[in-house]
């Protein structure tokens, strides 16, 4: 149809942008006003380029596709489009979320020491890195996501095919936003660091989280939008606790050489236990939570789409604010 090609060309235009966004990330966007722009950028383009009706697929996106004549090309391309909304809200969690996570993973450290050494500015302005890369990381695995059910592979085998290609796809977009959450220099020749462990991680993850999703969905039984958005939360937290080793693998390799803790001193049981337990509680929290404000963050959208005046004077009250 013609408004799932004009959306489909939005997107195409959007992911032009935000590339370009953040190609100039790695050469100069230190300036807070820059920033600033680029943010505002994205969200002006969100608002009038995204779906009348966002779906949550991005959040939820385990139910088949429905046969109503269109191509498989078509809803491929139409899933592209999607996930606007559900980037927003994911990229705020991971700014409050990622920094400390990453800090317990790679640096070891206590979770006091890491929520001290994050501060609310770092969040705030690690949020101009996490919305852009969702923006690109969203629709690519929603792309993945829906090719795969286009397939006759079983729940565990399709987890494993889109852990391998989402991974050495966005691995680069992984680790230039790794880096910046902790504060390191963007360095090109490192965006594919740790592609093994990532790899096997990603690969561990989907593989646990095509056969735990419908086992706890059977198991539990959901019937209310608020336990489906728990079981979610729990689905989240069993496959990172189950391709955890993996995880910890990654952390190990992308220690910097001169502050690198040896092997033994790296694998303590104590420190696996909390770094892999609470970053899988933060994790499963924190998707739980972009669930279920998801649909309130859609009707905001929706508004904003249908009166574009207000959105513009909301715009320029922000930028008047800034100066």
């Amino acid at each position: 149809s013609s408004s799932r090609v004009r959306d489909a060309t939005c997107s195409s235009a959007f992911a032009r942008l935000l590339f370009r966004s953040f190609a100039l990330d790695t050469m100069a966007i230190r300036r807070s006003n820059m920033g600033l722009l680029l943010l505002l950028i994205a969200l002006a383009c969100t608002l009038l380029c995204s779906p009348r009706a966002v779906p949550r697929a991005l959040v939820v996106a385990d139910e088949a596709p429905a046969d109503d004549g269109d191509t498989f090309f078509t809803k491929v391309f139409a899933a592209a489009a999607q996930g606007c909304t559900a980037a927003f809200v994911a990229a705020i969690l991971s700014a409050m979320s990622e920094p400390v996570v990453n800090r317990l993973l790679v640096k070891r450290m206590t979770v006091f020491a890491a929520l001290n050494d994050v501060q609310i500015a770092d969040m705030a302005k690690f949020f101009l890195t996490t919305f852009p890369t969702n923006m690109l990381k969203f629709p690519v695995f929603e792309v993945i996501n829906r090719a795969m059910m286009y397939t006759s592979l079983s729940p565990g085998a399709s987890g494993f095919v889109s852990g391998w290609l989402f991974c050495t796809i966005m691995l680069p977009v992984t680790n230039y936003r790794f880096r910046k959450s902790m504060g390191w220099p963007i360095k090109p020749e490192l965006l594919y660091q740790a592609y093994i462990p990532t790899v096997v991680r990603d690969i561990l993850y989907g593989w646990a989280r095509g056969l735990a999703g419908p086992f706890l969905l059977d198991l539990f039984a959901p019937t209310t939008f608020f336990h489906k958005a728990a079981v979610f939360g729990l689905t989240i937290w069993a496959s990172c606790i189950l391709s955890s080793p993996c995880n910890e693998w990654r952390g190990f390799t992308l220690q910097p050489p001169e502050k690198k803790l040896p092997f033994f001193e790296y694998f303590k049981p104590i420190n696996y236990a909390r770094s892999t337990g609470i970053g899988s509680t933060i994790m499963g929290i924190a998707l739980m939570i972009g669930m279920l404000v998801t649909p309130y963050a859609e009707t905001a959208f929706g508004y904003f789409k249908e009166h574009v005046a207000v959105s513009l004077s909301v715009v320029a009250l922000i930028v008047a604010l800034a100066k």
